[in-house]
């Protein structure tokens, strides 16, 4: 099974699973072929990625994807919670620290987990997917870092809520670059720290920590951040490790910035460690994230065409690959998996758009 664009549906694949509309009711079940005239319609309803069962998918197991178990477990339960605060009901807000605990619970499950990216997200759900993945790698790091488990589940909540403040934007962001939109844009969206933290300031069940992060998560090592231009050690930790998966997911999903290969966005975080984010989050997070996604399509550096298997735990940077075409563009007759780990002279280059 894998994930694929509906732009890149050539008309042959089946549906992994059912594909379930906004009114959570089943569109199209699984097991049924994607005819190219469905695309279009599908847009319509605001879907742009499916799961789909084809040979090129064959062998490929998701269910190591992190972020795809926690957004099935936990989204809808976070959208509900936010969408009922952002109509002024504050009452249910503090269930949100279920939510971290769950996401805290699943990762002690395998503590050596690295985050493997979807790399896919609806603009419907992109507030709250970006949410839960931020959590999910600030929790991984924060283990990593061997901090206690109070702090983590304050980092946990923190992350959660990091973006609240974008309820009280008074227009539709989500389309916008900050490079790009006008300053008055610009000004009102990085207000967005201000107003979250003003918005839970007087919460007593929320901690320090959490609050901190709500208000500082863009706050950068040189000074060169928002809201108050912080530096260095005025940054707590919590809210460096905040800003460092913040950072990551909001380039891999196009957040506001350009979108980038997953690969690229862990290649920024680390040329600015040191200057934007602290070396050891950098560090830690380098251990956490796996460079080229299960499923990807991948070109490596002898010319072949291969797609990601599984991850190597311990090792991020080199997955195991099946190839799927080899340097003279023909498509092997047997199976051919190479493990990046033991072929040391092999390394992927590049990712192709699935």
């Amino acid at each position: 099974m894998r994930i694929i664009s509906l732009d890149s549906v050539t008309g042959k694949e089946r549906l992994a699973k059912d594909l379930i509309g906004k009114s959570e009711s089943v569109l199209i079940t699984a097991g049924s072929v994607i005819k190219k005239e469905y695309v279009e319609r599908l847009k319509e309803l605001d879907i742009q990625y499916i799961y789909v069962e084809d040979d090129i998918g064959e062998g490929i197991d998701l269910s190591d994807s992190l972020e795809l178990q926690i957004k099935e477990q936990c989204q809808q339960t976070v959208r509900e919670i936010l969408q009922k605060y952002a109509y002024q009901n504050s009452a249910d807000l503090e269930k949100i620290k279920l939510v971290a605990e769950e996401i805290i619970q699943e990762i002690m499950l395998e503590p050596e987990v690295i985050y493997n990216l979807a790399c896919v997200r609806e603009k419907s759900e992109s507030t709250y997917s970006h949410s839960l993945n931020v959590c999910a790698l600030s929790v991984i790091i924060a283990y990593k870092l061997r901090m206690k488990r109070e702090k983590i589940k304050d980092i946990a909540i923190g992350c959660l809520l990091h973006d609240i403040g974008f309820i009280y934007v008074p227009f539709d962001w989500q389309d916008l670059k900050l490079d790009t939109c006008s300053e008055k844009e610009a000004k009102e969206i990085k207000m967005h720290t201000i107003h979250g933290y003003a918005s839970v300031e007087k919460l007593k069940w929320l901690s320090k920590t959490s609050k901190e992060i709500i208000l500082n998560h863009h706050e950068r090592l040189d000074g060169s951040g928002y809201p108050f231009r912080l530096e260095g050690s005025k940054i707590r930790i919590g809210s460096k490790i905040a800003g460092v998966c913040d950072e990551f997911d909001s380039r891999v999903y196009g957040n506001l910035t350009k979108k980038i290969k997953v690969h690229e966005a862990i290649d920024y975080i680390v040329s600015q460690a040191g200057v934007l984010f602290d070396f050891n989050i950098v560090k830690a997070f380098i251990d956490s994230v796996a460079a080229y996604p299960t499923g990807s399509i991948v070109l490596t550096n002898e010319g072949e065409m291969a797609i990601v298997l599984r991850q190597n735990p311990k090792c991020p940077t080199r997955p195991v690959i099946r190839i799927l075409k080899d340097s003279n563009g023909n498509t092997p007759e047997v199976w051919i998996e190479r493990d990046l780990t033991k072929e040391l002279t092999l390394f992927i280059v590049d990712t192709i758009a699935n």
